[in-house]
């Protein structure tokens, strides 16, 4: 099993031959309960986070976790457990509640794992797992967040406080089995940094603003200097901020905040609510949803990306699904259940922890970049805004409504001009894609789903 060594190193590639005998063990054992199907999925993870806050150390984390879970089934009928007590006692106890519970639960027609003939797996270096991620002592670690923190506290003397600076690392090791025979396993690395400033000055309330960055090697990851002056800059743009009129404008959103847009989409097109008709995208396969400009892709296979995975959480292979291509919808994101549910094919897309049943999760689930930047889209504008943040959840899937708080710079004869704030932009998301007049060129992966800068035009902006 992993360890954490005096350096805070993971040992967890040590273990994981154990890891994986455990996890075939225990689809061994509950079929020979009795089980129709089994499936089981094992981990082995280490964290690592700290905070600092005006230099000094305000938390400090480390932690190391495993687990087992199992999904068993007799005939239609399922259940789930699982345990941190990876002892063969333990283990026994577990597979006896699963097979206990499952007997008693009421049928579905459609539980299952999938067929043997769509599990699969990725093979080669997927550039998931680095080890220097979890190479560096804490004294470094803390350094890291202190840098960065003391970069943005520098960068002017507007900047009076600060709600601190963080360094986060993480490593896993997963294995999923089952009684198909497949037997995969995956290993996993995460580094991130921030930085919050809080600024202000006279006669002007204090303003916050981050920076932050995310990587899954060291190397990748931004310095500390950059993300604390990133940070800064950002928190001073917003010095002075005020509300504007209630108008319908062109609105440009940031690709920090365009990526929410676009996981709206992914929310719509989520087996889960296509199938309980909780989405306007139900039944809308091979429809018109969008603009021309507006191609969508989920594609977990792409090296080196937070949603990339060599199998989905059923042990189906990942892959690339076009979702939408020039405005029409071309596919739902599916697991085996939701499917079966549709009289479809699942994508790869099945996503669980170690109890329950699988959902759905995205891979790198993307809006394809246009050819403008971001300072070509904003020097068209003879009047707009420039959403920067989001503020509260105000989305109602069923119907595309959308209603949100944000912030932001107002735009007048093609430049950013003053700070915006206390507004809420509205439409409807089939109607905002259909209108987004430009796609920036900016695309960045900062998590599983992402997207470009956006212009999207006849949205109302309601201030004063």
């Amino acid at each position: 099993m992993s360890v954490l060594t005096q350096d805070g190193v993971s040992s967890a590639q040590v273990g994981s031959a154990d890891l994986k005998e455990i996890a075939v063990d225990v689809v061994r054992r509950a079929m020979q309960g009795g089980a129709t199907a089994v499936e089981a999925v094992a981990v082995d993870g280490s964290e690592f986070s700290t905070t600092v806050r005006l230099g000094e150390v305000e938390t400090l984390k480390e932690s190391g976790s495993k687990g087992v879970g199992v999904r068993v089934f007799f005939g239609q009928r399922a259940a789930s457990t699982y345990s941190s007590d990876l002892t063969p006692e333990g283990l026994r106890t577990m597979v006896d509640a699963a097979l206990h519970l499952a007997k008693v639960t009421s049928e579905d027609p459609l539980a299952g794992i999938p067929a043997p003939e769509q599990q699969g797996k990725l093979e080669g270096d997927l550039e998931l797992y680095n080890d220097d991620v979890y190479s560096l002592s804490t004294a470094d670690r803390i350094d890291y967040a202190r840098r960065a923190e003391k970069a943005a506290m520098a960068a002017d003397p507007r900047i009076i406080n600060s709600d601190g600076g963080s360094f986060d690392a993480s490593v896993y090791y997963k294995v999923l089995a089952n009684s198909n025979g497949f037997v995969g396993d995956s290993r996993r690395s995460y580094c991130s940094m921030s930085a919050v400033p809080i600024a202000q000055m006279e006669g002007s309330a204090m303003q916050r603003d981050y920076w932050y960055s995310v990587a899954m090697t060291l190397k990748k990851l931004e310095t500390p200097e950059h993300v604390g002056e990133v940070a800064a800059k950002r928190t001073l743009r917003r010095l002075g901020a005020r509300k504007v009129k209630t108008a319908k404008v062109p609105i440009v959103f940031e690709n920090t905040v365009s990526g929410s847009l676009v996981g709206h989409i992914f929310e719509a097109v989520n087996g889960d609510s296509v199938y309980r008709g909780a989405s306007y995208l139900a039944g809308k396969l091979g429809e018109k949803v969008a603009g021309d400009n507006i191609n969508i892709v989920d594609d977990g296979t792409l090296p080196g990306l937070f949603g990339t995975s060599p199998f989905d959480s059923e042990g189906v292979a990942s892959r690339k699904t076009v979702v939408v291509e020039n405005g029409v919808l071309k596919s739902y994101l599916l697991n085996t259940y939701t499917a079966k549910k549709l009289g479809m094919q699942t994508t790869g897309n099945a996503s669980r922890s170690l109890a329950g049943t699988p959902g759905i999760g995205p891979g790198n689930f993307f809006l394809r970049l246009g050819k403008k930047s971001l300072q070509q889209i904003i020097a068209d504008i003879k009047e707009g805004l420039f959403v920067t943040e989001f503020l509260g959840f105000g989305v109602n899937l069923v119907t595309g409504d959308f209603s949100r708080g944000a912030s932001g710079v107002w735009i007048e004869n093609g430049e950013l001009t003053f700070p915006v704030e206390e507004i809420t932009v509205a439409g409807n998301l089939k109607d905002m894609f259909s209108n987004v007049s430009e796609v920036g060129n900016d695309l960045e992966f900062r998590g599983a789903i992402a997207s470009p800068a956006l212009r999207i035009d006849g949205m109302t902006v309601a201030g004063e």
